[in-house]
């Protein structure tokens, strides 16, 4: 058997604050939003936005600890979901379901963000 690769990393902003919900098994899951830049062929700027996935004890801590406009490390893997809407028509999404999530904004004991570089993994 040959080996394959599923790996992705990203590192930008956050666009949304990040929604926890619970499985019907109790497992949390937290969904939410990720900006990343790029230059396209003319040198302007461009933004992809990226639906991140995460599950269990670090989706409560990305819950928790993360917010709109803070800067995260993300890795995982590439996933795709199939289903039919209520109209018949099939639809897709593709989406990053993060295994470690990398906190590189801290925020003091206000709320406001400190940018001091202090990274906390999860």
């Amino acid at each position: 058997m040959s080996r394959t690769i599923n790996r992705i990393e990203l590192l930008g902003r956050v666009g949304t604050d990040p929604e926890l919900r619970q499985t019907k098994q109790g497992t949390a899951v937290c969904r939410l939003r990720l900006a990343t830049d790029r230059r396209n062929g003319s040198g302007d700027t461009q933004t992809d936005w990226h639906n991140l996935v995460v599950w269990g004890k670090t989706a409560e801590a990305v819950a928790e600890y993360v917010h709109k406009g803070d800067r995260i490390y993300a890795s995982g893997r590439l996933g795709y979901d199939d289903w039919e809407d209520q109209d018949g028509q099939r639809r897709q999404t593709t989406e990053i379901h993060a295994n470690e999530v990398v906190f590189l904004d801290s925020r003091n004991g206000n709320g406001r963000r400190n940018d001091n570089g202090g990274a906390q993994p999860f």
